[in-house]
């Protein structure tokens, strides 16, 4: 015997697209200050379509701090993946953190895991260790593209991979924390030079 199955009722709204609505919510108003009604009316969804798409508003910050990992916090990396010369590479990395921090299309400034997200760490259940793996996975993608510059003669063998790209994320985040405070890019970009000597010294160049 043939069973049909009932066609659900189709969902009308794109969950990347809501998702990222919903960080720019939060990222404005801090998990606490964000409403459902604030977060329906950005994502352009019912509060019905929200609780049966993503169950509650904790949920949702959940998913929309993987989202935020998945997109804009990613731009840094996809930047110093995609360079062949690691002196550019770097530079590119930290350009791309400044620019986003500085013309974020929401009108934010600074870093959402940084400017919202780290300040709800502890008193919402799952950001700590969301955070701890947005750390872990990008340190462990900066160590690789190291790793890799070494076995190509870009970087000494004795460059210190691990502990380099941990200093490349601690100063990308207080380029971060500084655009918060409304320092311009044009003022951010200033030392990058410098910065990028400090991330790569003793390379064998």
């Amino acid at each position: 015997m043939n069973v049909t199955k009932k066609a659900g009722r189709p969902k009308l709204f794109d969950k990347n697209e809501a998702l990222l609505a919903a960080v720019n919510v939060f990222w404005e108003r801090g998990y606490e200050g964000a409403s459902v009604k604030n977060l329906t009316e950005a994502m352009g969804i019912n509060s019905p379509s929200l609780y049966a798409e993503f169950g509650d508003k904790h949920n949702l910050y959940l998913q929309a701090i993987d989202c935020y990992a998945n997109n804009d916090a990613c731009a840094p990396l996809v930047a110093i993946e995609g360079i062949e010369d690691i002196h550019v590479a770097v530079r590119a990395f930290l350009d791309a953190a400044i620019n986003y921090s500085t013309d974020h299309d929401s009108g934010a400034k600074g870093c959402f895991l940084v400017s919202c997200v780290s300040t709800s760490a502890g008193h919402v259940e799952g950001v700590s260790e969301l955070l701890y793996e947005a750390i872990a996975a990008t340190d462990a993608r900066i160590t690789a593209r190291f790793d890799l510059e070494k076995k190509k003669g870009g970087l000494s063998r004795q460059f210190p991979s691990a502990e380099r790209a941990r200093l490349l994320f601690d100063l990308r985040q207080g380029l971060v924390f500084r655009a918060r405070a409304g320092v311009s890019a044009k003022v951010l970009s200033k030392d990058l030079a410098n910065l990028v000597q400090l991330v790569l010294a003793d390379s064998g160049k």
